[in-house]
């Protein structure tokens, strides 16, 4: 793996993701770079439900506290995360973790009713900020609580290709409703 290029395209994701634009300009843009960057996992094009603003909820965080590890299958071994807090949405509730280590990082993947039909059978990210997706799935508001817009759902890079390995979504992160928005399953 070509070290540069993947700082490139993490830069690029991390752009994107803090870029200006409203769900549609978003999406094109992340198709293109998925489409023509050497470091993409998936040539494109992405396919997504229609956007939906009823996905997109400002809900508080509850305390939580506690780690939890989480193999990714891979060379990366056995992840270590700590609990920031519980997150009530209207469809179940979600853990949002802190990656325990170097540079750390909020990490929320979660596995609903659509994994294995519509959507990527192991689960999606609403945000993994290791990797520059941060600003759009969770954004954390002034008044302490989170905003979460599954719109802005996304596959991890193992949904694409067996040659990558990825984290999933814990058992506590499984939400028996339908989250029908965000990226659809890649064929």
């Amino acid at each position: 793996m070509d070290a540069l290029s993947l700082a490139d395209f993490r830069a690029r994701v991390a752009a994107m993701y803090l870029s200006d634009v409203d769900v549609a300009g978003f999406r094109a843009r992340r198709d293109e770079l998925f489409a023509t960057h050497p470091q993409s996992a998936a040539p494109g094009p992405l396919r997504y439900f229609p956007v939906d603003p009823a996905f997109s909820v400002v809900v508080p965080v509850e305390p939580a506290d506690g780690s939890l590890e989480i193999a990714t299958g891979g060379e990366d071994g056995v992840l270590r995360y700590e609990r920031v807090g519980v997150l009530p949405t209207p469809w179940g509730r979600l853990t949002l973790f802190w990656l325990a280590a170097y540079g750390g990082g909020l990490f929320l993947p979660f596995r609903d009713a659509t994994c294995g039909k519509e959507s990527y059978g192991a689960g999606r990210y609403l945000t993994d900020t290791v990797k520059g997706t941060h600003g759009r799935g969770v954004v954390p508001q002034p008044d302490g609580r989170v905003r979460l817009d599954f719109n802005y759902a996304y596959n991890p890079s193992c949904a694409y290709d067996d040659a990558w390995a990825c984290p999933l979504a814990p058992y506590e992160n499984r939400l028996d409703a339908e989250i029908r928005a965000g990226e659809l399953a890649y064929t």
